[in-house]
């Protein structure tokens, strides 16, 4: 499963309609939480997303609305006794605040927190990256990124007569010989695209903000105001929605996510219509407990002969059969 769940869209000021922020991200076996702003365990408890469901935490920064559900979120991870352990990234300037927001008060510590401060741009965990955002406090965004691969495809590994445990064997080995004649995993599979996800929040537009979004399939960015209020934004370090649609199209984002709504707006659909101005692909304007699935993955034409008589290459990482 892959898809975002929605805990909280709210800025600095939540609303009756809206929390602080909250973002858990389902990515196959891992449960990445976002920015868990105030009120981010009952939000999870609203939304039916368990402290075992978490195994890694990601903070953009530390202002308040972005990480005081800290606390809480750490000692129900205790109180559940999860098994796994945790790990939580953080700009390592604020790491004084993690410590006061981890012991918080007092509790039994039973949870497994593994500490991974950051220090500049670059991968933070496998296919995990992290880069320096423009805000009024040291600030991260993060991008994921899965590796491409190969998809097998079932009617030309049935022409090549490759079946059972044989299948596994040519993915092993990037070719495999049957009958005399050597049968090549291109010549049975497809490419693969690994899809991408980036998280930006609490920003003026920089460099690093095209370079997490770029050819993403998901991006979850931050529209604090509207265009109307431009000025305002880029004195405390904000975007508007134009301006993260304008950072979609430039970047071939697939799915759109606006969120990190100031309590001044009250109308969803001023978003909406200001980011269609920049923006025609597939938009969201997230809302508290809703959940978005990550788009189907991209999938490329298999290649047009069946046969091949050279050795390609063996390098092709990963490969699903799906």
């Amino acid at each position: 499963m892959r898809e975002l769940v929605v805990l909280g869209t709210a800025s600095q000021v939540p609303t009756r309609h809206r929390n602080h922020n909250g973002y858990l991200l389902r990515w196959d076996g891992e449960g990445i939480l976002f920015d868990p702003g105030e009120g981010t365990q009952r939000q999870m408890l609203r939304a039916g997303v368990a402290a075992s469901d978490v195994t890694r935490i990601c903070v953009t920064h530390f202002h308040g609305d972005h990480s005081l559900g800290l606390p809480g979120v750490i000692q129900r991870i205790s109180l559940d006794r999860v098994p796994h352990p945790v790990t939580a990234h953080f700009p390592a300037g604020g790491a004084h605040f993690f410590a006061r927001l981890r012991y918080a008060t007092s509790f039994y510590d039973n949870a497994d927190i593994r500490e991974a401060p950051i220090t500049g741009d670059g991968p933070i965990a496998p296919s995990l990256e992290a880069r320096r955002l423009y805000h009024s406090v040291e600030t991260y965004g993060y991008r994921l990124v899965e590796p491409d691969g190969r998809r097998m495809l079932p009617e030309r590994l049935a022409a090549h007569r490759v079946a059972g445990a044989d299948v596994g064997v040519l993915i092993e080995q990037g070719y495999l010989d049957v009958d005399g004649r050597r049968v090549e995993l291109a010549d049975v599979s497809a490419p693969r695209p690994g899809q991408k996800f980036a998280f930006v929040m609490d920003t003026g537009l920089c460099d690093n903000v095209f370079a997490l979004a770029e050819g993403v399939d998901m991006l979850v960015i931050e529209a604090t105001f509207l265009s109307e209020d431009a000025v305002m934004a880029a004195q405390v370090g904000h975007l508007t929605a134009a301006q993260a649609a304008r950072v979609a199209t430039e970047s071939g984002v697939r799915q759109l996510v606006l969120t990190h709504f100031s309590q001044r707006y009250d109308d969803p659909a001023r978003f909406v219509a200001e980011a269609r101005e920049q923006y025609d692909g597939d938009l969201v304007v997230a809302e508290d407990l809703m959940r978005v699935p990550v788009p189907p993955r991209r999938q490329l034409p298999p290649p047009q002969t069946i046969a091949s008589e050279q050795w390609r290459s063996r390098s092709d990482p990963r490969v699903s059969g799906t």
